[in-house]
């Protein structure tokens, strides 16, 4: 008999043939399932009844997406930035706010890093390519699955214990990044143009790690680095209060 742990993993909708969906890519429910999570796909509701999902004894797991709204860190719109999502930047917000309230375990995956900074009060960088141009490409076309920069990590931090790494190279997906950083929050890593590519929680009861790339596409590469991520996450759902779970028969 085997616990397994629930994830509860935000999502996006979309019109797709012709009808309004939900949608979240299907790396993330794999990326999950394979470290031994459930995951459940959470719409987006309004916010205080989405943070009734938080009530259980789940994790929580704030997934990529759209450009935020840039009203909520007191910005107008960049010409290049895209059209914001309103229902999901509100129940994202609400629940990343939650999250660092309960001290529940919480992965953040490129836009979801960015929602958790915004949240607990920092800003963003609307569009890397015009407010901090490098020859670095943060969104190569067609490269989603592909180790295409690197990453330096700082040593003793979460994410470098994590991933066993203080340099990495990883895909990179994203225009915007974290520009001031948010409450409660450290940059722990960053690549070589000094875009913040890694964040995690300063308290030491509140397991929280943000990663600006896309880890969920690359586990099934040689290297072992973004598995890791999954699995160090995987073994917090499984502490503490997830241990008394109804327990399922290990497939």
């Amino acid at each position: 008999m085997t616990s397994f742990p629930f994830a509860i993993v935000t999502s996006t909708t979309e019109i797709i043939r012709g009808v309004p969906r939900v949608r979240v890519n299907e790396a993330y429910i794999d990326a999950l399932a394979k470290a031994g999570l459930v995951p459940l796909v959470l719409p987006p509701l309004e916010p205080n009844r989405a943070l009734a999902a938080l009530d259980g004894p789940f994790v929580l797991v704030l997934t990529g997406g759209e450009d935020m709204n840039p009203s909520a860190y007191g910005q107008a719109p960049h010409p290049a930035a895209g059209e914001p999502h309103e229902a999901r930047d509100a129940y994202e917000l609400a629940l990343a706010r939650a999250a660092r309230d309960r001290r529940i375990p919480t992965l953040c995956i490129c836009r979801g890093l960015q929602v958790m900074n915004v949240a607990l009060g920092g800003s963003l960088i609307q569009d890397i390519p015009s407010q901090r141009p490098s020859n670095i490409v943060h969104d190569p076309e067609g490269k989603r699955a592909e180790r295409v920069h690197s990453v330096s990590i700082d040593a003793g931090s979460q994410l470098a214990n994590v991933v066993g790494a203080t340099s990495i190279r990883t895909n990179s997906s994203h225009h915007q990044s974290i520009d001031r950083i948010g409450d409660h929050l450290r940059i722990v890593a960053r690549s070589d143009d000094g875009i913040v590519e890694g964040i995690e929680s300063t308290d030491p009861d509140w397991w929280m790690v943000g990663v600006q790339w896309h880890p969920e596409e690359l586990i099934h590469t040689a290297e072992n680095l973004d598995r890791r991520i999954f699995a160090a996450f995987a073994e917090e759902a499984r502490r503490g209060v997830f241990a008394s779970l109804p327990t399922a028969v290990a497939p």
